[in-house]
């Protein structure tokens, strides 16, 4: 039998990200764990506009989107939980200016830039709607067509009982599942 837990968003995990922008000509970075796709060239964001980041992506209107491995988990919590307004993020990660001019952190197994689209606003959050115009991506974590191999990567992820996992097992093919089951129909 299930119960009913009232209203409670159960789209759970999603990527934590780490975000950079520039600010005040350095770059500042802040986690980011509600994280959402929009089509193949569209990712969302849902972050407090309060956020020091949020002024550099305001202005400048480009920002960077890192998936976070074990390498940088420490660091990506680390940038979620002080304040660019009271602490200088710049050189929390090795970087290089991506070709919009969006920070792209040196370690991050894969980078999006992005170009800020709109922003939608609804109980005090701002949903950023962006579009990725470049994907960085080390080669190691690439497989033999050129896409990113998520069983090599492991992102991290974030749940709400604020815990993080780790991604990584392959359960099987997309469509296969659906075929063989049909084919049970027969």
């Amino acid at each position: 039998m299930k119960k009913n837990i009232g209203s409670y968003n159960a789209a759970f995990p999603t990527p934590i990200v780490v975000v950079g922008a520039m600010v005040n000509g350095k770059p500042n970075w802040f986690e980011v764990a509600w994280v959402g796709i929009g089509d193949a060239s569209i990712i969302t964001l849902s972050v407090t506009p309060t956020h020091e980041t949020c002024k550099g992506i305001n202005e400048h209107k480009v920002l960077s989107i890192s998936l976070t491995d074990d390498i940088m988990l420490q660091r990506a919590d680390y940038v979620g939980i002080v304040s660019g307004s009271k602490v200088d993020k710049s050189k929390v990660f090795p970087w290089t200016k991506g070709e919009l001019g969006a920070p792209i952190p040196d370690e991050a197994p894969v980078t999006m830039e992005c170009e800020l689209l709109d922003t939608y606003t609804d109980n005090g959050m701002h949903l950023l709607i962006c579009k990725v115009v470049n994907t960085f991506v080390k080669e190691e974590f690439l497989d033999d067509k050129q896409k990113v191999d998520y069983s090599k990567l492991k992102p991290i992820l974030f749940e709400p009982r604020f815990q993080y996992l780790r991604t990584g097992e392959v359960v099987g093919s997309c469509i296969q599942p659906g075929k063989a089951y049909a084919e049970s129909l027969k």
